[in-house]
């Protein structure tokens, strides 16, 4: 009788292909109000049913007058935004004065779009205030299209959050009402009742919300709350 080896009998087949990319779940959104800009997004990293860390923000302040929230890859929302420090560390050095977030927004454009190519797997909303002094929106694909807009949801609960911001900033499908510029704490009350119901259906968003406040000629202001940890 012959014995064969298990080794043998259970080999499986070795995938050898690199896989340079992973969605690190999260959800990021911006509304622009007359006077200021709000931007605001949790804290937890997952990769598929695992969760990497419960504080591994998405949003970075990159100015008194701009803040950038990244979904997608979190190392590459890191490398990229070290490359937006250098940048505009370079700019400041040069002309003796921060960059506005118009520019931040061009040259955040470029910066993705010189990486087409092989581009970082960030999808990026930057908020701010302009010259101005009026609240800025910035969405952007991979690749450094974007557009100037009042207010927008990025991430894996985006689908969840987007349509009630049209709703509720964008007074969309509401008869007889009409756009208008919001108050600061009607726009706060908004965001935290849209992660709060994003938590409940996205096993990817929760445990922290952390929330920036752009105002003119102010210190950005950081708030920090609780969000569902299960």
């Amino acid at each position: 009788m012959e014995f064969v080896n298990p080794m043998e009998a259970t080999s499986v087949p070795i995938e050898h292909r690199f896989e340079p990319y992973d969605d690190n779940g999260g959800t990021s959104l911006a509304i622009a109000g007359k006077d200021f800009c709000v931007i605001a997004s949790d804290t937890r990293q997952s990769t598929g049913y695992s969760i990497n860390s419960r504080y591994a923000p998405k949003a970075y302040k990159l100015s008194e007058t701009s803040v950038i929230a990244m979904n997608g890859f979190h190392a590459d929302g890191l490398t990229l935004k070290k490359v937006l420090d250098q940048r505009l560390k370079w700019y400041k050095f040069s002309h003796e004065k921060d960059m506005s977030v118009t520019a931040v927004a061009q040259m955040l454009s470029i910066t993705l779009y010189q990486k087409r190519f092989f581009p970082y797997y960030s999808f990026c909303v930057l908020g701010g205030v302009d010259e101005n002094g009026k609240g800025a929106v910035y969405c952007y694909d991979a690749i450094g299209s974007f557009e100037r807009e009042m207010c927008r949801a990025n991430g894996s609960a985006s689908a969840l959050i987007q349509p009630f911001l049209d709703n509720q900033v964008g007074k969309k499908n509401m008869a007889n009402r009409q756009f208008e510029d919001m108050e600061l704490d009607e726009v706060l009350k908004i965001v935290k009742d849209a992660f709060t119901s994003a938590t409940e259906r996205d096993i990817y968003t929760g445990d922290n919300l952390q929330i920036f406040i752009i105002r003119k000629d102010q210190p950005v202001e950081v708030q920090l709350h609780p969000l569902k940890r299960d």
